[in-house]
């Protein structure tokens, strides 16, 4: 049988796995017409229009009246935080270059510390429905446009990207065009996002998560029988070093090193977790901090536990085409949608469980998007409209508005897909497009919490030079990507056992290069677009915290007595609290000398 056979053979996509494809989906629409109709309910109860209404009606819709339970929000947190990226690109990952990767899960520990004590105390004290509102009472209101559009153009750059996976999962499993299934499932997404608000997205998040892990727990669990076990999967990973000790290499451009998985990794989720509308929102919508801070850790484990999955199913596909690698036969035409052609290959035979793997990918995505939509909604609302309109809005405008933004960004999103498919493997194209502007952001808000020195003018400064600097490297290390000049070496794989006839020889690869990572360190001169790209958002951050700080410094114009200690980490503010205070104990020689006048007079 020649591949292309093969790869048509596999699109077994029957009516059952059709049935619970579109059920899922149906689940979806149904929630958000519950949660719509709950929200006119509490609508007809109100006695009086204007002002009050309308931010009620806010609130509710955005942060859920700030009554959201734990449970529930853990779920929407870990759903929103896995996406299809996260599915199919950890996997791929680990296929590829080895377990090097999984070594990540440290950081998001560490990044959970940082949540609990720096970041979170602030937002949450401050009630806070925009993040960057923050932004306005910390610095002005330039620093708080300026962050709101970075979070939209962040958004544009990563929400087209979650579209684009589970659309490969579905085109490997049926055949059917990407262009075709992403509008038809977005259109869904959208509906329920724009009616049910805030309950609506966490509500379906918590079917979404539960679907992601029977269908990856599926897909581990028979693969893992039909090859032999564990100990099959985990003898051929050793035999081709997928399984690795951490590398502690100093070389910034490897491609993962201990050092570009615990520093650029923990920059990578606090700019994800800590300052994203997306996930503090859901923080927000908590009553209390204690319950806030409950969250993070529940979402944590959950997100751990889906990363090792993740990672497990990355080595569980090398342990089944280990002697016929499907990427060098084209039996998988893209690297994402090795872990789609495993699923039809191990549940294929089962009417029904390709459903659930695909509405499982399609269930991140979903998660993913409809929080991302929402938080826009967000940000429009309370940094444009109400910044730049004179009259309070009344309920009619606010829910209007809202649910127009959901409309207008669902639609650029899926047109965005054109573009999103010319460009590379989707986890790394990821985290080094977000970079651009999350790398500024994450600066802003580190500075702004823990830096009391740092004013709006350092600020504003160091967020448009990092932004320039970010913009320049990324674009550059994409370029090199798709021309090719930049090119990573993979673990050994080979075409010697395969079954099937392809274009080619069958042959032993030692370790090749794959679309991914630097062949040769000393090949080229250094370049600083060429360090890893765990790092990029770290280097974005730090040159706003550098040139912020520094402008600030030399400027002079920091009055540390007027800077609103609300506004900082708590044991900034502690320390700055005590300065006032030795301070205020200080006798003032001009005081004295005056009092001195009056007695003798």
């Amino acid at each position: 049988m020649h591949v292309e056979e093969l790869r048509a053979s596999l699109q077994s996509f029957g009516w059952p796995d059709y049935v619970v494809f579109c059920l899922m989906l149906a689940i979806c629409a149904v929630i958000g017409i519950y949660f719509c109709l709950q929200l006119r309910g509490e609508s007809r109860k109100k006695k009086s229009f204007g002002e009050e209404e309308a931010a009620t009606s806010a609130a509710s819709y955005l942060v859920g009246g700030r009554q959201m339970k734990i449970f529930p929000i853990t779920m929407s947190l870990i759903s929103s935080f896995i996406s299809g990226i996260t599915l199919l690109g950890t996997p791929t990952e680990v296929y590829l270059y080895g377990a090097q990767y999984m070594y990540i899960m440290g950081s998001l520990v560490l990044m959970g510390f940082c949540m609990y004590y720096f970041f979170l105390p602030v937002f949450h004290e401050l009630n806070l429905i925009s993040t960057y509102k923050y932004l306005e009472q910390r610095y002005n209101r330039s620093l708080r446009l300026f962050g709101s559009v970075m979070f939209i153009v962040a958004s544009l750059l990563w929400l087209p990207i979650v579209i684009y996976v589970p659309a490969i999962a579905f085109n490997q499993a049926t055949g059917v065009n990407i262009h075709i299934v992403t509008p038809i499932v977005c259109v869904v997404c959208i509906f329920y996002t724009c009616i049910g608000g805030l309950k609506a997205v966490v509500w379906t998040d918590v079917i979404q998560t539960l679907i992601m892990f029977g269908a990856m727990a599926l897909v581990l669990i028979k693969g893992t029988l039909d090859i032999g076990g564990p100990a099959v999967v985990w003898q051929r990973a050793q035999e081709t070093a997928r399984l690795e000790v951490p590398n502690f290499s100093g070389d910034l451009s490897e491609r993962y090193t201990f050092y570009s998985l615990v520093l650029g990794g923990v920059a990578h989720w606090l700019k994800s977790n800590a300052i994203s509308q997306n996930m503090i929102q859901r923080y927000l919508s908590l009553p209390t901090l204690r319950d806030a801070r409950i969250a993070i850790w529940t979402f944590i484990a959950g997100v751990l536990a889906f990363l090792m999955i993740c990672g497990y199913t990355g080595l569980l596909i090398y342990a089944t085409y280990s002697q016929c690698d499907p990427l060098e036969t084209k039996l998988a035409q893209r690297n994402d949608q090795l872990l789609p052609l495993l699923v039809m290959e191990t549940l294929g035979s089962y009417p029904g469980l390709p459903g659930v793997f695909v509405a499982g990918v399609f269930s991140a995505a979903l998660s993913s998007l409809s929080t991302g939509l929402n938080s826009l909604s967000a940000v429009v609302l309370e940094d444009f409209v109400k910044t730049f309109r004179k009259r309070p809005l009344t309920e009619g405008q606010t829910a209007f508005v809202m649910r127009s933004v959901v409309v207008v960004f669902g639609i650029i999103f899926v047109a965005l897909v054109f573009a999103v498919e010319k460009l590379g493997a989707v986890l790394q194209l990821t985290i080094t497009l977000s970079s651009v502007a999350n790398g500024p952001l994450l600066g802003i808000f580190t500075a702004g919490v823990m830096l009391p020195w740092v004013n709006s003018k350092g600020a504003l400064l160091g967020g448009f030079s990092s932004l320039i600097v970010m913009a320049w490297m990324c674009v550059s290390a994409q370029r090199d990507l798709v021309t090719g000049d930049l090119v990573y070496k993979r673990k050994p794989y080979s075409t010697m056992g395969c079954n099937y006839t392809f274009a080619g020889e069958p042959r032993e690869f030692a370790s090749l290069p794959l679309d991914g990572a630097i062949s040769s360190s000393t090949s080229a001169p250094f370049q600083l677009y060429r360090i890893s790209y765990l790092y990029f958002t770290l280097f974005g951050a730090l040159v706003t915290i550098l040139v912020a700080l520094a402008t600030s410094l030399l400027l002079r114009e920091t009055d540390l007595d007027a800077v609103d200690t609300r506004l900082l980490t708590p044991f900034v503010r502690r320390w700055l609290e005590r300065r006032r205070h030795r301070r205020s104990q200080i006798p003032d020689p001009g005081r004295k000398s005056s009092h001195k006048q009056e007695t003798k007079t």
